[in-house]
């Protein structure tokens, strides 16, 4: 899982409003692709400048933009579409928590988005950045990804609804891809979380305490970032501004709904985990007792034996059993009988 890079030192005290990149570099070059959302089709166009949204004016569009670091692009755009600098900046630093932020001319969201790679079997993290303006999309990835695929699937087959519904409604499209994304990875680590309870009955090794280690660690770091997204999106559903339309509030809502359930199965997660290790120490201790519990039995047993041999270890000339022609097997005879007697009454017991 990759994880958010700790503030540099070089970034201390720079201004909000300065456009610097303060990621890792993800991409090796900044691409800009352009989504026509026209009354009959999409066309997706890649674009190399700034002048070129020129020709999409008063159309509804999608700028999707991979790379952060382009500074000087990140300028451009300030300026041609009028987006504070303060909003570009917190675009251009990845590590920005979850957040939403009107201003004149639209408004800023911030959420983590998590893809799921099954060849690697690991989750990568990046930060998505989106400006929803009258006709325009705009969303900020630090490298490409396969992550909005059905979204543009859905947007090619169904672009009249796209159009109709405006700008704030592919935004909405685009969360919710995000926030399932959240379900299926965690419910992907909800299996193997579940897996490992029957696996820990049936050997409870210490191996198995490192796992619920390693779960538990994965699953503080993904509610890192989906319970700021949860703020984010409460935050958004409230919002009472121009560029969340009352047609597409329901979907805002539902929204809502999917992360309050990602929370929850993050929580519920958290809990199989404790008592996970709730049962791992109980099994631990049963397992010890029942292993003091056949020492013991065992201690117990040769108490009378060692009295006996001791006894009969002695050096006293007058010891009449010393004389027995048979002397030592009878010792050896009663011994037995004894250990076979104690092990019969234990065993009656159920002490072992």
């Amino acid at each position: 899982m990759h994880q958010t890079l700790p503030k540099r030192q070089e970034d201390i005290g720079l201004s909000p409003h300065e456009l610097k990149f303060r990621g890792r570099h993800r991409s090796p070059e900044v691409r800009m692709t352009v989504f026509d959302i026209g009354t009959e089709d999409v066309t997706e166009t890649i674009i190399h400048s700034v002048e070129e949204l020129q020709s999409y004016k008063d159309k509804l569009m999608w700028l999707n933009i991979d790379g952060l670091h382009n500074e000087t692009l990140m300028g451009e755009l300030a300026d041609r579409l009028h987006i504070p600098a303060e909003i570009l900046s917190d675009v251009m630093e990845p590590g920005t928590r979850p957040q939403t932020e009107e201003f004149d001319d639209g408004l800023f969201l911030s959420i983590k988005m998590m893809q799921f790679d099954e060849t690697l079997n690991q989750v990568s993290i990046n930060n998505l950045s989106i400006v929803v303006m009258s006709n325009m999309l705009i969303t900020f990835q630090e490298e490409h990804s396969s992550l909005f695929n059905p979204v543009k699937e859905r947007l090619k087959k169904h672009n009249r609804r796209f159009r109709s519904l405006g700008a704030d409604y592919l935004a909405f499209a685009l969360l919710d891809v995000v926030i399932d994304n959240y379900i299926f990875i965690l419910g992907v680590l909800g299996e193997k979380i579940e897996a490992l309870e029957n696996k820990m009955v049936l050997n409870p090794d210490r191996g198995i305490l490192k796992i619920i280690n390693l779960f538990k660690r994965e699953l503080s770091d993904l509610g890192r970032y989906i319970k700021p997204a949860r703020e984010m999106i409460t935050s958004l559903v409230k919002n009472d501004g121009d560029f969340i339309t009352r047609k597409n509030y329901k979907y805002f809502k539902e929204l809502q709904d999917n992360i309050n359930q990602a929370v929850e199965l993050l929580d519920y997660y958290r809990e199989i985990l404790y008592d996970e290790l709730n049962i791992y120490h109980s099994s631990m201790s049963t397992r010890l007792n029942d292993i003091m519990a056949l020492l013991t039995v065992f201690s117990v047993i040769f108490i009378p034996l060692t009295f006996i041999v001791g006894v009969y270890g002695m050096n006293f000339k007058n010891m009449p059993e010393l004389q027995l022609p048979h002397g030592y097997f009878i010792v050896w005879g009663v011994m037995l009988l004894i250990a076979a007697g104690m092990l019969w009454y234990f065993k009656r017991k159920k002490w072992f």
